[in-house]
């Protein structure tokens, strides 16, 4: 019998060290460092921006993206162009003071979009008569009514605003059979013509926010340049809206 010389005696001890020191190697390798981040991200269809009164806490209970298809769109007969992205803080309506920006930290995220109608069986050659700019919040826990709450309050709290320099005063009423929750708002002020002088008569406009479980939206119908908005296509357009992003979170 051959004994084994120093050199293979060496090799012998050398692979069994080998392997365990490989078999540590791939357990490390199996577990993801805590401070390790994904590789890739969900994509966001519209940007999700900052709530105009806090920074938006990410929420695994809420979305932390808004997509484009959450978002109301007219139909043909009623759409003088498609819908578009709108920063926030310009979507959003002002009477006394940020009653619609109070959304605070327990926001997941908010975006807009803006609308522009006419009249059905208009010329496409017309003026438009109107935008409607749409925002959407998303909350994390109770966060969507509370908002409501501040909102109700806030309204409440405003009979009357400045309109571009002359008195405006506002109505809020329930809406009922929108979303779990709705109210809708009437603005009214002195009419002007295209040049800005008083025409002697009255225009308004309507804002209606409705909550759809943890999201809420908000519609500010806007006349255009300054004219009275149409409470029918609102109403119209509130209704799809609401029901748009109740099929987005299904």
């Amino acid at each position: 019998m051959t004994l084994p010389t120093s050199r293979t005696r060496s090799l012998l001890v050398l692979v069994p060290l080998l392997g365990s020191m490989a078999l540590a190697s791939a357990c490390t390798a199996a577990e993801d460092s805590p401070d390790s981040t994904p590789s890739s991200a969900t994509p966001t269809t519209v940007g999700a921006a900052a709530s105009p009164s806090g920074q938006p806490s990410p929420s695994a209970s809420a979305p932390a993206t808004i997509p484009t298809s959450a978002f109301v769109e007219l139909p043909t007969e009623l759409r003088k162009s498609p819908r578009r992205t709108t920063p926030v803080e310009e979507a959003l309506p002002k009477l006394c003071g940020n009653e619609f920006g109070t959304g605070g930290r327990q926001v997941t995220a908010s975006a807009a979009m803006t609308v522009t109608y006419k009249k059905a069986g208009e010329s496409e050659a017309n003026t438009p008569q109107g935008m409607i700019h749409q925002t959407i919040f998303t909350f994390d826990g109770d966060g969507a009514s509370a908002y409501m709450g501040r909102l109700r309050s806030a309204v409440q709290a405003c009979p009357s605003y400045d309109h571009s320099g002359s008195p405006g005063t506002v109505k809020n009423e329930a809406l009922p059979g929108v979303g779990d929750e709705a109210l809708l708002l009437t603005r009214t002020w002195a009419e002007t013509s295209l040049n800005g002088e008083r025409t002697g008569g009255k225009a308004s406009s309507q804002i209606a926010v409705a909550r759809v479980d943890n999201a809420v939206t908000v519609f500010n119908d806007q006349g255009w340049e300054g004219t009275s908005g149409n409470p029918t296509i609102m109403d119209r357009v509130v209704r799809d809206g609401v029901r748009t992003i109740d099929a987005w979170q299904r």
